[in-house]
């Protein structure tokens, strides 16, 4: 008998080692801590891409690394809106975990986990059916469109497990666990470069085979994360017999995570607009800037962990009504933030050449890369500052404001810039110059608005 004891108050402490108390003790140390595993998670996210990219253009040839480069802000554009309701969840979760509400916790769980799993599916359904117009609609060169279009319909087969691995990775960021998602991602992307290798290089598979490479790496990381939830013996506890959408709950996951779902897609929309621009100069010019987008976006997950990091600080904090604490987190991973983007962002450009030669060794495709990293790779602190400031209004609560500011600041403008100042001065940097305007006028807008915010907070 005490021996069952025994066991089941190690299992709890072990499923309690992974929890961070976010609301007592020193701040700058917990989130440098608690951003390191989401960064790294983020990088090897990213490797899943950059495996296909770097097999394809080795092997494959520069029309390959063409037509899987330019599939990626597509991709966003569809699933950007779905996943913007992993960040309801994990809002709603850290809030509820910080006003020690646990029923309420293992609702949103459960909620969020069958929520997951049907926008999975409706994803496989869009994906299959508007690839290839899509595709069209942006102008992509006849010798990238049908290996294009192959790619993203293998591509999305694997959204259901896409999407499982965001919520439930979003949940345990919620109570401070950001070990474990790496852990599993780390597992699937030793997978996901084994088996490029092999159906690239060894079955001759093409773009086909990266896709169905990352498909598969996919399906590793979701059932890990399902396994991870169904084991654990804390607040976020999974029963596959319990899994029901409780309306409270789903209306809390949506309120919260559409407008950022929103924003995003229609972020996307304006990047879908500008990578149509960058087809118009060739596939070359399309090599090379996926090379160089590629590498870039190594330097926005680096960043991108802090914006997470001020989420789920300021929403457990929120939640425990420790208002006190909330400028703080800001202020620190604000500082984070500009430390690794001006460090990262410059250290790329000065070793681009040498980085852009893993993608292809075309000299031409080189160029083009480092013309996109001259501008945007140097810059891009302002874009982190500009997601972190987002990050916690919306731990705050506040979902559409971030969305119209994110929209009208930078989406709009730099739809602005492409119909008025690129459209008379047509050349790459006229058009990569747009993306700092727009992160610098936006982030200034946000930082307005927390003020705002922050003031109503007693």
């Amino acid at each position: 008998m005490w021996e069952g004891v025994i066991m089941v108050v190690e299992k709890r402490k072990k499923s309690k080692s992974y929890e961070m108390d976010m609301c007592n003790g020193p701040i700058m140390g917990k989130l440098l801590i608690f951003a390191l595993p989401v960064m790294l998670s983020g990088v090897l996210q990213l490797l899943f891409n950059a495996a296909d990219i770097v097999v394809v253009g080795q092997y494959a040839g520069s029309d390959s690394l063409a037509a899987v480069g330019s599939t990626g802000s597509l991709v966003n554009l569809l699933t950007n809106l779905f996943i913007g309701l992993s960040i309801g969840t994990n809002v709603l979760t850290a809030r509820y975990y910080g006003a020690n509400k646990k029923q309420d916790v293992g609702e949103t769980v459960h909620t969020a986990v069958l929520t997951s799993v049907i926008s999975g599916f409706i994803l496989v359904v869009i994906g299959m059916a508007l690839a290839e117009p899509l595709l069209i609609m942006m102008g992509s060169p006849d010798n990238v469109l049908k290996k294009s279009a192959l790619y993203l319909r293998i591509y999305f087969l694997g959204m259901p497990a896409t999407m499982l691995y965001n919520f439930g990775s979003a949940i345990l960021r919620a109570i401070g666990d950001t070990k474990r998602p790496l852990y599993f991602l780390s597992a699937a992307g030793v997978v996901n470069v084994i088996l490029n290798l092999i159906f690239v290089i060894g079955f001759h598979m093409d773009v086909a085979g990266v896709a169905t490479a990352t498909v598969l790496s996919q399906f590793v990381s979701a059932a890990l994360i399902v396994r991870c939830l169904i084991k654990d013996n804390g607040v976020c506890h999974l029963d596959l017999k319990k899994l029901a959408v409780k309306k409270d709950k789903l209306i809390g996951i949506i309120r919260i995570g559409l407008p950022a779902g929103m924003q995003g897609a229609i972020f996307s929309l304006s990047n879908v607009v500008i990578q149509s621009s960058i087809n118009s100069f060739g596939s070359v010019a399309m090599a090379g800037n996926t090379a160089g987008a590629n590498i870039e976006g190594f330097i926005y997950m680096a960043m991108n962990s802090f914006y997470q990091t001020s989420i789920s600080f300021t929403s457990q904090n929120y939640g425990a009504r420790r208002y006190e604490r909330i400028n703080r987190i800001l202020y620190g991973c604000l500082i984070y933030v500009t430390i690794v983007g001006v460090v990262t962002g410059n250290l790329a450009y000065l070793l681009g050449n040498k980085l852009l030669r893993f993608y292809s060794p075309d000299a031409e495709v080189i160029q083009y890369g480092l013309r996109r990293m001259s501008i945007i790779c140097t810059t891009y602190a302002l874009c982190g500052i500009m997601d972190t400031m987002v990050g916690s209004i919306r731990g705050l609560g506040y979902a559409v404001m971030p969305m119209i500011v994110s929209l009208l600041g930078a989406c709009g403008l730099r739809m602005l810039w492409i119909f008025t100042i690129f459209s008379t001065h047509r050349t790459l940097e006229v058009l990569y110059i747009s993306y700092p305007v727009s992160w610098a006028i936006t982030a200034a807008a946000h930082l307005a608005c927390f003020i705002i915010v922050r003031k109503k907070l007693k």
